[in-house]
């Protein structure tokens, strides 16, 4: 693969436009502002990251974690390009030098095809068709559809969500460009490809769009003839995931500190741990200087120069395995590449992470009251698109936005018309539509 026919402001539907385009320097930031001023970026702010929303402690939801990770994002991807542009000086006056626009807006987007209540609402869109009244469906849908939804991923919703022309709405969705759009792209396979950890990029659906990006790009097709589509990944993901990485990791370690599940003796023992000796030494002697007396702005101070060497490490990762990530030979994140010393430490924050925050009574109390709402909603609706002539299901369907195709003739359309609009929720709308249909809230009380 080659940076210069990665590099492409080439837009999604507009194709047949793009010799008309000259301000080539703005079309990524525009991309990065349709985002911004769009309706699903906004629902982020009611969807759950880790812990409940909302609370008298402020804590991260999926947009305030969205717009982390692009600050973080913006930050690897330009220190990529200085570093890359020395080492391949053609690279200077090329759209690369926008690489950090690009992985700041991927970043963006990179949660906006999550439904509600974080990872429990894809488990219980999954285990419906695995486990519940959706599992008599198998023999009326296809394999491939049949894959999908039982795997259903954020990852691959986020790409249709920005690619799907919905009814109403123009051909290319978003209509974004390929280079933001396959940075997006976690993992570039199909479900039939997705093997025991259940990650995939794209539905059936969509599969064409991602083909049609990919080969554009010169993206590298890894598998063959015959077998379920799978491509490397372009190389700019693996930025977008460091970012991530990085932001979902560390925060939460502020967060939990912020609700006391960590106490500021193991918060400040792993932040600290990132660095030696004489790095630790240094910090201590600044928040002394500084005259730091609150724990809370301490631990503020701390996360920030994790942050900053974390990225800086990922940075340098990339850069030396530049050439293994554009051959499609590079297997790993880029956290598993950095130092010996910080790689531990984020290990270690990890280990704390899964033990104690994320089995944690908060957040296990959001997984299980999400799973039921979700289980609910996924029974109700999903019985009225599969029997929509009976009078319930008409009242039901009534609900849903005329953008999603739920009065199709094909009965794939109408399941993933339900898959969409319910994705689409945040956590308090799938709540308030939860107590409707169960007859505990009515509009008149």
């Amino acid at each position: 693969m080659n940076w210069k026919q990665l590099i492409t402001n080439k837009r999604l539907g507009q194709e047949s436009r793009h010799p008309e385009r000259n301000d080539d320097r703005t079309e990524f930031k525009r991309d990065y502002d349709r985002l911004i001023f769009s309706a699903p970026f906004r629902r982020l702010q009611n969807k759950t990251q880790v812990f409940p929303l909302p609370g008298s402690i402020f804590v991260h939801n999926r947009m305030t974690h969205s717009l982390e990770v692009a600050c973080v994002g913006m930050s690897l991807g330009n220190d990529v390009a200085k570093e890359l542009t020395k080492k391949h000086p053609e690279l200077k006056d090329s759209l690369f030098q926008e690489i950090g626009q690009i992985v700041s807006t991927a970043c963006l987007a990179h949660d906006m095809g999550n439904p509600p209540f974080g990872h429990s609402g894809e488990k219980a869109i999954q285990t419906f068709f695995t486990e519940g009244n959706g599992a008599c469906l198998k023999e009326k849908v296809s394999r491939e559809f049949w894959s999908d939804i039982t795997h259903f991923e954020g990852n691959a919703n986020a790409f249709r969500l920005l690619t799907h022309k919905f009814k109403g709405r123009r051909q290319g969705g978003f209509v974004l460009t390929y280079s933001t759009l396959a940075s997006i792209v976690k993992y570039p396979f199909s479900s039939e490809a997705c093997g025991k950890h259940g990650k995939f990029g794209f539905f059936t659906s969509e599969r064409k769009n991602y083909e049609k990006i990919a080969d554009e790009m010169g993206i590298k097709r890894i598998s063959k003839d015959g077998e379920p589509i799978k491509y490397a990944r372009h190389p700019l993901v693996y930025l977008v995931e460091a970012a991530d990485d990085i932001c979902y990791e560390i925060m939460d370690i502020e967060d939990s500190h912020k609700l006391k599940i960590l106490s500021f003796e193991e918060t400040e023992r792993l932040l600290l741990g990132f660095f030696d000796e004489i790095a630790q030494n240094k910090i201590k002697k600044r928040i002394s200087e500084e005259q730091l007396t609150d724990d809370n702005e301490k631990v503020v101070y701390m996360r920030a120069r994790v942050i900053g060497l974390l990225e800086k490490e990922c940075a340098d990762a990339f850069v030396k395995h530049e050439d293994e990530i554009l051959n499609g030979e590079f297997d790993r994140c880029l956290i598993d590449s950095i130092s010996e010393l910080p790689r531990t430490a984020y290990k270690n924050c990890e280990s704390i992470s899964k033990t104690k925050i994320y089995r944690s009574k908060p957040v296990l109390d959001v997984e299980l009251s999400g799973y039921k709402i979700m289980e609910t909603l996924m029974e109700q609706m999903i019985e009225a698109a599969v029997y929509p002539e009976r009078y319930y299901s008409r009242q039901l369907i009534g609900r849903v936005s005329s953008q999603y195709d739920i009065d199709s003739d094909n009965l794939e359309t109408r399941i993933i018309a339900v898959l969409d609009y319910i994705s689409g929720m945040t956590d308090i709308y799938a709540l308030d539509i939860y107590q409707k249909i169960n007859g505990i809230s009515l509009p008149i009380v």
